[in-house]
C-alpha cells in the first residue's frame, strides 16, 4: 500500500508529498497543536476511540506510531476509525521514533518508510495498516479478551481492599465550597460522545440547574457548549488556563501519599485549590466526591460504561471506575438515558391553550379602547371580503 501526502496535505512543504512532523509521545497533548495535513508522530499502544477521534478531528495527512496501535490484549476500535476516516496509519515503527524526528521536521512517507524530506534519510520503518489487516488483529484481540478479564477482576480486588474505607464510608473525601447537597450533579469527561451527549442535555440544565463539574479536559467541553463550570476535578494536564480562571472551584486529584503535580500549575495561575488524593481516575473522584457531599443525582457525560470502555483507557486503575459506579449505583445515570427519558414540562396541548388564552384577553383588550375596536372591526370587513371571495369561488 503506497502512502502519498500531495493531494492530503494542507500546508506547503519543501518539495512534493512532504509536510510537516508533530511529535509527542502523548497524543492527547499532541492533538491541541496538531493542524490539517501535517504527520502525527506518537507513541500509543491499543489507540483508543477517544483518543482516535481527537486525531481524525485534527485531519492530519498521516498518523506514524512508535508502538502497537492493536497489541492484541482486547479490540480497541481506534485504528479501524482512523482507516476508515482515509487517514494512513504506520504502525510499529519503533521505540526510539520519537526521538529520530523532530518537532517541524518535513518529512516524506512511501510504503511504510518515513524520511526526511531535504536528505531523503530514512528515520523509522513501520507497517501500513489497511482494513484488512486490522480485522484479523481485531479478532486475535478479541481471543485474547479472557486473559484481561481476569486481571481485570484481580485489580478489582486490590483497589477494594485500598480504598476500602474511601468506597464504602466516604472517608478521606475533602469539604469543598460549592453546594451539592439535595441538587443534580452533571460531571462532563471529554470522552465517548460527550458533544452530542451535552447538546441533548442543553434543556435538562436549563431546567434543573445542576451544579456543573468538569473532570480535566470536561471544564473546556462545558465552556465550549456556554456553560460555565461550577467544579473542576482532575490532574489538571489537560485543562486549558481559561477553563482554571473561569470561576470554579479546583480539585486536584492526587496521588494517595499526596503528591499533586497539578496544585503546583493551579497554584501558578493564583487560586488555592483543594486537594484530593486518591487512587484510581479523575472521573471517580469526582463521583465519589458528588455522592459524599450529598448530589441527589449524578448524570454522567462521557464517563466510561461498559468492560470494553474500561479496558480502552488502558489503565489497570480502571477497577476503580467499576467499584466507584457500584458504590454511588442508586444515583449514576448516563447521559444518554436522560437524554432519551427527559422531556419538557411544558407540553404541546399546554403552549395551545397558552396561545389561545393569550389572544382572547388581547382581543377583549381591544375590544373595550376606542382605537382597539376600530382595529377589529377593519380586521372583521377584511375576514368578510376573504370568506366572500372563498364562497363566490366554489358557487
Amino acid at each position: 500500500m503506497r502512502t502519498s501526502l500531495s493531494r492530503r496535505s494542507r500546508e506547503p512543504g519543501p518539495g512534493e508529498g512532504t509536510a510537516r512532523a508533530r511529535v509527542d509521545r502523548r497524543t492527547k497533548n499532541l492533538t491541541k497543536r496538531l493542524g490539517p495535513g501535517q504527520i502525527a508522530v506518537i507513541d500509543h499502544e491499543d489507540i483508543d476511540r477517544v483518543s482516535a477521534e481527537a486525531l481524525i478531528a485534527c485531519r492530519p495527512g498521516a498518523i506514524v506510531n512508535a508502538a502497537a496501535s492493536i497489541s492484541g490484549r482486547y479490540p480497541n476500535i481506534g485504528p479501524q476509525l482512523i482507516v476508515e476516516a482515509g487517514i494512513p496509519l504506520i504502525d510499529a515503527c519503533g521505540p526510539d521514533l520519537t526521538k529520530a524526528i523532530a518537532e517541524d521536521t518535513h518529512v516524506r512517507l512511501e510504503d511504510g518508510v518515513v524520511r526526511d524530506a531535504a536528505t531523503g534519510t530514512i528515520l523509522a520503518e513501520g507497517t501500513v495498516l489497511t482494513a484488512e489487516g486490522i480485522q484479523s488483529a481485531m479478532a486475535v484481540a478479541r481471543e485474547g479478551l479472557s486473559g484481561q478479564l481476569q486481571s481485570f477482576a484481580q485489580n478489582t480486588m486490590e483497589y477494594l481492599v485500598r480504598e476500602k474505607d474511601l468506597l464504602i464510608d466516604g472517608v478521606g473525601a475533602p469539604d469543598i465550597i460549592t453546594k451539592l447537597d439535595g441538587r443534580h450533579a452533571l460531571i462532563v469527561v471529554r470522552g465517548y460522545h460527550y458533544k452530542e451527549d451535552l447538546q441533548a442535555l442543553r434543556h435538562y440544565i436549563r431546567e434543573y440547574k445542576p451544579v456543573l463539574i468538569g473532570v480535566d479536559g470536561g471544564a473546556d467541553a462545558l465552556l465550549e457548549e456556554k456553560h460555565r463550570p461550577d467544579l473542576i476535578v482532575g490532574d489538571m494536564d489537560s485543562v486549558s488556563d481559561a477553563a482554571l480562571t473561569s470561576g470554579a472551584e479546583i480539585v486536584v486529584h492526587a496521588y494517595r501519599d499526596g503528591r499533586a503535580p497539578g496544585a503546583e500549575r493551579v497554584r501558578e495561575l493564583g487560586i488555592d485549590p483543594v486537594v484530593f488524593p486518591a487512587t484510581g481516575t479523575s472521573e471517580d473522584v469526582a463521583m465519589l466526591l458528588a455522592d459524599d457531599k450529598g448530589a441527589t443525582l449524578i448524570v454522567a457525560v462521557g464517563t466510561h460504561a461498559t468492560l470494553v470502555e474500561f479496558l480502552d483507557k488502558g489503565r489497570s486503575g480502571m477497577a476503580s471506575t467499576f467499584l466507584t459506579r457500584l458504590r454511588v449505583g442508586s444515583k449514576l445515570i448516563d447521559a444518554k438515558g436522560v437524554s432519551r427519558l427527559y422531556r419538557s414540562r411544558i407540553s404541546g396541548a399546554t403552549m395551545l391553550t397558552a396561545l389561545f388564552i393569550g389572544l382572547l384577553v388581547l382581543g377583549l383588550a381591544m375590544y373595550n379602547t376606542p382605537g382597539g375596536a376600530i382595529i377589529l372591526q377593519l380586521i372583521g370587513a377584511r375576514w368578510d371580503d376573504l370568506w366572500a371571495a372563498i364562497v363566490g369561488v366554489f358557487t
